[in-house]
């Protein structure tokens, strides 16, 4: 199991809400934090890739359960 200090649950949003979600919490963090990120966008993935592609930080692990996709992302 990944340990991470953040949680943020973005169940039944739709973009760019999950997106802005992330984002705000990155701001209160520190670097080499992990934040735990819960969708079920289905398109999620892709605005996650390339937001975390530009800003340098990283999704250390993917999980796609059902209908839900779990990230976790490392702050740089």
């Amino acid at each position: 199991m990944i340990e991470f200090s953040q949680e943020v649950d973005a169940s039944g949003l739709m973009c760019p809400l999950p997106l802005l979600r992330l984002k705000k919490i990155l701001v209160a963090m520190n670097s080499g934090e992990v934040v735990k990120v819960i969708t079920t966008d289905p398109a999620a993935h892709l605005d996650f890739g390339v937001f975390t592609n530009q800003a340098g930080h990283q999704i250390i692990e993917f999980i796609k359960q059902d209908d839900k996709q779990i990230f976790y992302i490392k702050k740089k």
